[in-house]
């Protein structure tokens, strides 16, 4: 049976979990009452609502606190999220997550998220695509994802022309599905779901974004404070993504990155480095988490 003696490391008192179950809460909620706001009088921002509306993780889960493994809280009877879920165990007073709980098909998502991770952490990053995937969705007008809510700040053939004239080295397939069907042909790489894990590389904006998905499809396991570091981080790398769009965000107070021109090239280079140096070692603690309930 799972025992707290050999796998936890932290005790937290009530006092101690309260607090900061709390102050998750109040720190989420910075980000969802406002969201929610805006849903309820259809508005909506299309950098701060990404995260709600593309990923699948509901407020109410974001907001409820979890210790990840490894750490033990002291009952006081007050209810809190552990109450409810199957993986948490109380035992002698102490709620923690049982590895024994995972049935096989959760064990087989934790092992083909870590590997996913692993195999991206291992490669060489890549800074060349210049954010050009966005332009690749509304090549020739075929698709246009933000149509009738986002006006493009270059007249189409602008878009066209640049689209053609540069080499497209998406690396992400959920970007690339989202491509025109004329613009797919012209990426390097002829990208599917099944695979995913050979083609994904750490200065992927997007691959780094779904730091995010990965985190809240291991929760409870990983814990909030990864989930929100993830969380955080996302948000950064999508304003950048549309930044560097066609698209016309000064109504957001957004200035554009001119990716058509050098001097945004190297813009948005600098910006997607940073952003790919503090994604690392997100990705490592992720990778770390998982592996220690995957051994327990």
């Amino acid at each position: 049976m799972f025992s707290l003696a050999a796998e936890s490391r932290t005790l937290l008192s009530a006092a101690q979990w309260r607090a900061l179950a709390a102050e998750h809460a109040a720190q989420v909620r910075l980000f969802t009452r406002p969201y929610a706001a805006r849903r309820a009088a259809r508005l909506a921002h299309p950098v701060l609502d990404f995260l709600f509306t593309y990923y699948h993780f509901s407020m109410r889960k974001l907001e409820a606190w979890h210790p990840g493994f490894g750490v033990g809280l002291l009952d006081d009877t007050a209810p809190g999220p552990w109450t409810a879920n199957k993986n948490y165990l109380l035992d002698n007073g102490v709620w923690q997550l049982a590895p024994s709980s995972l049935t096989p098909k959760e064990a087989g998502r934790l092992r083909w998220t870590a590997g996913l991770l692993r195999a991206t952490a291992g490669r060489a990053p890549q800074f060349a695509c210049h954010g050009l995937h966005e332009w690749a969705m509304v090549y020739r007008a075929e698709e246009m994802r933000h149509a009738g809510s986002l006006p493009l700040r270059l007249a189409q053939a602008e878009i066209d022309a640049l689209v053609g004239s540069r080499p497209l080295l998406c690396t992400h397939f959920d970007a690339f599905r989202f491509f025109a069907p004329s613009s797919q042909p012209l990426n390097r790489h002829a990208l599917t779901l099944e695979g995913r894990a050979d083609h994904e590389q750490p200065g992927c904006l997007h691959a780094n974004m779904d730091l995010y998905k990965w985190a809240y499809k291991s929760m409870p396991w990983i814990g909030s404070a990864l989930l929100m570091e993830s969380f955080h981080l996302a948000l950064a790398l999508r304003e950048l993504d549309m930044r560097a769009s066609p698209y016309d965000l000064s109504a957001f107070g957004l200035t554009p990155i001119k990716i058509e021109t050098p001097n945004g090239r190297r813009d948005y280079e600098s910006l997607q480095r940073s952003l790919a140096e503090r994604a690392a070692p997100l990705r490592a603690s992720l990778i770390e988490a998982l592996e220690r309930v995957l051994q327990a």
